[in-house]
């Protein structure tokens, strides 16, 4: 299958090391397919249910296509990712995506429960607010489940407003006005025809 993509920002792909080893974050790509399966699908049911908010065991092929098909601007999706025994290992996904309302965009950040800990999250929802602000969006906004407790802390570190959603029971809503950042580069290019 071929696939054609235009302006992948390249600039946002990043090595660092954590736990001493080599971890590559980049955006995701439409042939990551597999990876995003086989991400989701390693997840204990609890880590499953926080990034979803339902007990999924699989996810939808549907649902696979849209988390892997995006378009870098409007839905913006970041995976870090190991070498094991020569094969890519998504360790850790980040994404948002914009609404009709185009100044706000809803975030998720999701880490393999072995890498929680040192600092994965942190590194991605950053990225994830400064790629957000410089292509325009004011706002970033989540739900999370009130026993979530590592998401609770993220969020609160990196500045963002938590309050009772009213919404549902059991649930928070996180969100943070996002400072305008000068027009990177990579996301003023108009798209390509």
């Amino acid at each position: 299958m071929t696939y054609e993509i235009h302006r992948y920002p390249a600039d946002l792909i990043d090595v660092v090391y954590l736990g001493g080893e080599r971890v590559v974050i980049r955006p995701i790509l439409p042939q990551d397919e597999d990876l995003t399966s086989a991400f989701f699908g390693a997840l204990s049911a609890t880590a499953r249910q926080q990034r979803f908010l339902s007990a999924m065991r699989s996810l939808p092929p549907g649902l696979v296509k849209r988390l892997t098909q995006v378009d870098y601007t409007e839905h913006l999706a970041l995976v870090a990712e190991v070498f094991r025994d020569g094969r890519e290992m998504v360790i850790a996904e980040a994404r948002y995506a914009r609404g009709q309302d185009r100044s706000e965009a809803e975030f998720a950040v999701s880490v393999a429960e072995p890498w929680q800990g040192l600092g994965l999250a942190r590194l991605l929802l950053g990225k994830l607010v400064e790629r957000a602000a410089c292509s325009g969006v004011q706002r970033l906004v989540g739900e999370t489940l009130a026993s979530n407790e590592r998401m609770l802390k993220l969020a609160h570190a990196a500045g963002f407003a938590i309050t009772r959603s009213l919404q549902a029971r059991g649930m928070m809503h996180l969100e943070k006005t996002l400072a305008p950042w000068p027009m990177h580069p990579a996301a003023a290019r108009p798209a390509a025809a």
